[in-house]
C-alpha cells in the first residue's frame, strides 16, 4: 500500500534533498525498506540489524510508533531526528500574594490584566516566578525579551560567548554597538531598558555537569535555547534531577521544534524522545545548515508563551507532545510522545542518577574516537602552503551547496557525501586527497566511508574545516 514519508530537514541530505516521499509497505519497515530502495544515502540513518538509530523518532499520523507497526493505505509517516496538558501555576498562592502590582505596573501590564485566564493573580505569579534561560542566541533573545516584557520578576540569562556580527541577522537583542561584548551583559543592557523592574541574574560562563545542578537551584523553569547536543542532554538531565519542569526549543533551516518536559508532573523527559543524538559528523549543525531569521523569533516566542503558560496554570501546555513547524512550507504538527520506561534517566530503573558521573562529551561524539584518531588530518596553514607549491593534491569540498555559496574553496572538486562512494573512481590513489567540510567532522565520516567501501588512496581531513581555514583562505573574500 502507499503512503507518503515526510523527511525532516536534517535528514534530506540523504534523500536529495526531497521533503515527502511517496512509499510502498504495510509495515513502517517495509516502507523504510523502500525508501533505502528509492535512496541508498537513506541506509547511513539505521543500525547495521536494519533497525532505525536512535537519534531519529518514527511518527505515523501524529503517533510515536516503532519499526514494526502496521500501516493502512494513506498514512503519513514522519521521520522526526534529535536537533537540544493542562497544569496549574507553579507559583504557590503563598509567593502570589507575597507581591504587589503597582500603579505604573498594572499600567505597564494592562493586556494582561484585562484577560480572564491570567488578570491579577496571573500577573502577579509571573512577578513572582523565577525564570533561567540557558544561551542568549538566535532562540534566547525573543524568549528573554518577551519573559521581560511579560514582567518575570526574576529572570536568570546564561551564556558564556561574546556577540559577533554573525549573531545581529537572527539574535535581536544584540546591536552593533554589542559587537565583542559579553551576550549576558548585552541581554541585560536590553532588558533594563525596556523594563527596569526585572531582576536580572547573570551567569557568564559555560555550563557544565559540575555546575550546573548549582546554577539551576532557585529557578521555577528552565528554559533550553542552547545549540549543542551535548547541553541539550546534559540541561535535560539535570532538570530531571532536580526536578525542574523545562522548556525546549530547538531551530534548523526552517524547521522548528517545542515542548515541555516536566517529570515531576508525570510527564516524558528530552531522553524519552531522544534516547541518543546522531552519530558526529552525520548531520549538519545549526551552524553549518543554518536557518531562517524569523524563525527564532516565531519558535522563541512559543517558547516564552508556554513558560508563562506554566507560571500562570491553568492553560494547556506543550507538556507530553512535541510542536513542529515548517516555515518554508507552512506546515505544523503536534505529536504525541510517551514516557520511555526504560529512560536511563527519568524510567523505572535509572542508570542516571549523579549529573557529574555521566560523560556527557563521550555520549555526543565529541570525545575522539578510535575511527577518528585513525584518520590523518592537515592543518589550514599546511595545505594553503602545499596548494601554493604546486604539489600535485586533490581537494574534494562535502559540504552542501548552501555552504559553499558562502565561502567557495579554491581549487576544489565538489563531490557530495552521498556520492563518494559510488565516485570514487575519481580520485586518484596516487595523488593525496584532503577532504573538507564546514567543521572538520562530516570530512571524518567521509574518509571511514571511502575506507570501508575498499579505496587504499592517502587521505586527509582539513582540521576544523573550512571554518578554521577562514582567515588563511579568505582573508581578502566577501560572502
Amino acid at each position: 500500500m502507499k503512503n507518503t514519508l515526510y523527511i525532516s530537514a536534517t535528514l534530506r541530505i540523504f534523500a536529495e534533498h526531497k521533503t515527502e516521499v511517496e512509499v510502498e509497505g504495510n509495515t513502517v519497515q517495509e516502507a523504510l525498506c523502500d525508501l533505502c530502495e528509492k535512496y541508498p544515502e537513506c541506509k547511513k540513518i539505521f543500525e547495521d540489524n536494519g533497525k532505525i538509530k536512535p537519534f531519529v523518532s518514527i511518527f505515523v499520523n501524529d503517533m510515536r510508533v516503532h519499526s514494526d507497526a502496521k500501516l493502512k493505505e494513506g498514512d503519513r509517516i514522519l521521520l522526526l531526528p534529535v536537533i537540544a496538558g493542562g497544569a496549574s501555576g507553579i507559583i504557590s498562592d503563598e509567593r502570589r500574594k507575597a507581591v504587589m502590582l503597582d500603579d505604573k505596573e498594572i499600567e505597564r501590564y494592562n493586556k494582561h490584566l484585562m484577560l480572564r485566564n491570567i488578570g491579577v493573580k496571573g500577573q502577579k505569579r509571573i512577578k513572582a516566578a523565577k525564570v533561567l534561560v540557558i544561551g542568549l542566541g538566535s532562540l534566547g533573545a525573543p524568549v528573554v525579551q518577551y519573559l521581560a516584557t511579560a514582567g518575570v520578576g526574576t529572570l536568570g540569562i546564561a551564556d558564556f560567548d561574546e556577540v559577533s556580527l554573525g549573531n545581529l541577522q537572527s539574535q535581536v537583542i544584540h546591536t552593533i554597538k554589542d559587537i565583542n561584548r559579553p551576550k549576558t551583559a548585552s541581554a541585560r543592557d536590553k532588558i533594563k531598558a525596556v523594563n527596569p523592574n526585572v531582576k536580572i541574574e547573570t551567569i557568564n560562563e559555560r555550563i557544565i555537569a559540575d555546575n550546573i545542578a548549582e546554577i539551576i537551584d532557585g529557578y521555577d523553569v528552565i528554559v533550553d535555547c542552547t545549540d549543542n547536543y551535548q547541553s541539550r542532554y546534559l540541561i535535560n538531565d539535570a532538570c530531571v534531577l532536580c526536578k525542574k519542569p523545562l522548556v525546549f526549543g530547538a531551530i534548523y533551516q526552517f524547521e522548528g521544534q517545542v515542548s515541555v518536559f516536566d517529570v515531576q508532573n508525570e510527564s516524558p523527559c528530552f531522553r524519552c524522545q531522544f534516547p541518543a543524538p546522531p552519530p558526529a559528523g552525520l548531520v549538519p549543525t545549526c551552524s553549518a545548515g543554518g536557518t531562517i531569521s524569523p524563525l527564532s523569533g516565531i519558535i522563541g516566542s512559543i517558547q516564552a508563551n508556554e513558560v508563562l503558560k506554566l507560571i500562570i496554570g491553568g492553560g494547556e501546555t506543550l507538556t507530553g507532545r512535541l510542536f513542529l513547524m515548517d516555515t518554508w512550507n507552512f506546515r505544523t504538527s503536534v505529536l504525541n510522545i510517551c514516557r520511555d520506561e526504560n529512560c536511563p534517566v527519568c524510567g523505572k530503573s535509572p542508570s542516571i542518577t549523579e549529573i557529574t558521573e555521566f560523560d556527557y562529551e563521550d555520549f555526543c561524539g565529541l570525545k575522539p574516537c578510535e575511527e577518528e584518531n585513525s584518520v590523518e588530518t592537515i592543518e589550514p596553514a599546511e595545505l594553503k602552503a602545499r596548494m601554493d607549491s604546486g604539489e600535485p593534491l586533490t581537494v574534494i569540498d562535502i559540504r552542501e551547496p548552501h555552504e559553499r555559496a558562502i565561502y567557495r574553496f579554491p581549487n576544489a572538486v565538489y563531490i557530495p557525501i552521498g556520492q563518494l562512494v559510488r565516485r570514487q573512481k575519481e580520485l586518484d590513489a596516487n595523488t593525496d586527497t584532503v577532504f573538507i567540510c564546514t567543521e572538520g567532522k562530516r570530512s571524518i565520516l567521509a574518509i571511514n566511508t571511502l575506507k570501508d567501501a575498499g579505496y587504499t588512496g592517502r587521505m586527509l581531513s582539513l582540521s576544523g574545516g573550512v571554518n578554521a581555514a577562514k582567515e588563511i583562505f579568505f582573508a581578502n573574500e566577501k560572502a
